[in-house]
């Protein structure tokens, strides 16, 4: 039996996601795999040694005088909950002023970690907890791949009542962090494989292609054809 739908909404005009360090910087640093597994002193070692004064003040800038609330993704990794994104929302709030929203969590494994695209695909972050209606939020989390999880919660936040304003994660690939699908990519999409599949992914995850995120896009339209995604998905699941 599948998993709950999460729930995504429209783009609109989502700004990219703001980075603060290198990839290498991140995960080869020696806390890091301690605090992926949930550690917090050295995920606090991790953030304090690679967040970016540089990032810190463009999340300044994007709250534009606003007061947003800090969502971070509590992920449950096969070694524990993963304990960075929280640090890392810690730490911006004594950074920035902004207060660190504790209510909202994940409430399923995905093991996103090591995973290759169609098991993020298939296997998606799921969230609950209270969303305080008509107040702005920034997502925070460690890493950004496809996107999807950051699509998720910001999905969950504003069916809630709730307006994301941004994103930013300590790291990720820098394409990434462009998570608004181009109109050339959907329309790649769309021509690649056929209506059946869009049709067929809306009763499987609830949205069409539009409210995918551009590596997700980028990653089903590099893929043969319709037949050995939906395969490839099951395989996943």
């Amino acid at each position: 039996m599948n998993d709950p739908i999460p729930i995504r909404t429209s783009w609109l005009d989502f700004p990219d996601v703001i980075l603060h360090a290198s990839e290498t910087a991140v995960k080869q640093h020696v806390a890091y795999t301690n605090a992926k597994a949930g550690d917090s002193d050295a995920a606090f070692q991790l953030v304090q040694d690679t967040i970016s004064p540089e990032a810190v003040a463009k999340i300044i800038d994007l709250a534009a005088g606003g007061v947003p609330l800090l969502a971070s993704a509590h992920a449950f990794e096969k070694t524990g909950v993963n304990a960075i994104p929280e640090a890392m929302a810690d730490e911006l709030a004594e950074r920035t002023g902004f207060p660190v929203d504790g209510s909202i969590v994940q409430i399923n494994v995905v093991g996103h970690t090591g995973a290759n695209g169609f098991a993020r695909l298939a296997k998606q972050a799921l969230f609950d907890g209270d969303v305080v209606e008509g107040v702005d939020y920034l997502l925070v989390d460690d890493f950004i791949g496809q996107g999807g999880t950051l699509a998720n919660l910001k999905g969950y936040i504003e069916s809630k009542g709730g307006r994301v304003i941004g994103a930013t994660v300590l790291t990720g690939k820098p394409f990434s962090a462009k998570l608004t699908p181009t109109n050339e990519q959907l329309t790649a999409l769309r021509q690649k494989h056929g209506e059946q599949l869009e049709t067929w992914w809306i009763s499987r995850f609830g949205h069409d292609f539009d409210r995918l995120t551009q590596s997700e896009a980028r990653y089903l339209e590099r893929t043969p054809d319709a037949l050995t995604i939906r395969d490839k998905i099951a395989a996943a699941e």
